[in-house]
């Protein structure tokens, strides 16, 4: 990393990026609303936006075994900002794209970071999207983060996003829209954990628009102590397609989880699924693993990490 990076930020960016140094490639740092680092390649060009907060990121066509790091870190208290990133993934590029934003606030008041990341998918094209929001900091300042993701695939066009929520986040309302053509393939895992009072709100439309198209969405999470969460995932079937939606969540303490999976067929040959499942840790998983040698809490510790994978 750059040696003008303090432990804070080193740890936020491995937190949130696994950068544990300044990556190959292209990439973008940001820090408390300012350019911290930006590095274009040969076939990736990063550019600020004119009209308002953010960056383009320009991927050639035919790019392939490149990648991006796009990662924002706030360290100040009372940082509050929305910023506007769009990706144009030119046909048959084959690209993995790592974001990512970490809050540490040691102050009283909020820091908040609201971003809207918008793809535009060409033909053929695969991306894999991987996101990681993360807060620490020892004040009374709230630490916020809402993402938005709008996702457009082109035929043949495809995207695999990892999105995960590790722990210290107050307060999130995350919203997901993607829009696939024929023969486009979306798969979303999303995993986010809660704890104290904290509160999280996920919503995702999935509009599968194209012959052959398919989806698979899969969200898991843990909530723990008071905290609540909210989850709408939907899919929607406008042709003949594939979609499965699969929601499972752990509740610990007195925390409370509502999933409402949605599933609309508009087409004949759609073929949609939706599961929920909610509930406490098995006592005999806890047993087990006791017997083993490990305490009831690590015990617990043990199966949450695993379920979070």
């Amino acid at each position: 990393m750059s040696e003008s990076r303090n432990m804070v930020d080193s740890e936020l960016l491995f937190q949130i990026a696994n950068m544990k140094e300044t990556p190959k490639g292209a990439y973008n740092i940001r820090k408390n609303s300012q350019l911290d680092g930006r590095q274009s390649s040969r076939n990736i060009e990063i550019s600020t936006k004119t009209d308002r907060s953010g960056i383009d990121i320009r991927i050639k066509p035919g790019t392939k075994g490149e990648s991006v790091h796009i990662p924002v870190i706030i360290t100040e208290s009372g940082v509050e900002e929305l910023v506007y990133n769009d990706f144009f993934v030119g046909e048959g590029a084959d690209v993995d794209i790592i974001a990512g934003c970490g809050i540490h606030n040691d102050g009283h008041q909020r820091s908040q970071h609201d971003g809207v990341h918008t793809f535009y998918v060409g033909k053929n094209a695969k991306v894999r999207y991987s996101e990681k929001h993360y807060g620490e900091g020892e004040g009374t300042g709230e630490r916020i983060m809402n993402p938005q993701t709008i996702v457009y695939l082109e035929e043949g066009a495809s995207i695999q996003m990892d999105t995960t929520q590790i722990r210290g986040v107050d307060s999130t309302a995350r919203y997901t829209k993607v829009q696939a053509g024929k023969n486009a393939d979306v798969v979303i895992t999303e995993k986010l954990l809660t704890h104290g009072e904290q509160f999280a709100e996920s919503k995702m439309e999935i509009l599968l628009n194209g012959e052959g198209s398919k989806a698979q969405i899969v969200s898991r999470s843990v909530a723990q102590d008071q905290s609540k969460q909210v989850f709408y995932p939907q899919v929607e079937g406008n042709a003949a397609c594939f979609g499965h939606v699969q929601c499972d969540a752990i509740l610990m303490g007195r925390a409370k989880i509502t999933a409402i999976p949605a599933i609309s067929a508009n087409d004949m040959d759609a073929q949609l699924i939706h599961e929920a499942a909610i509930g406490r840790i098995a006592g005999d998983q806890i047993i087990k693993l006791m017997t083993l040698g490990l305490t009831e809490e690590e015990a617990e510790e043990k199966i949450l990490n695993g379920f979070l994978q």
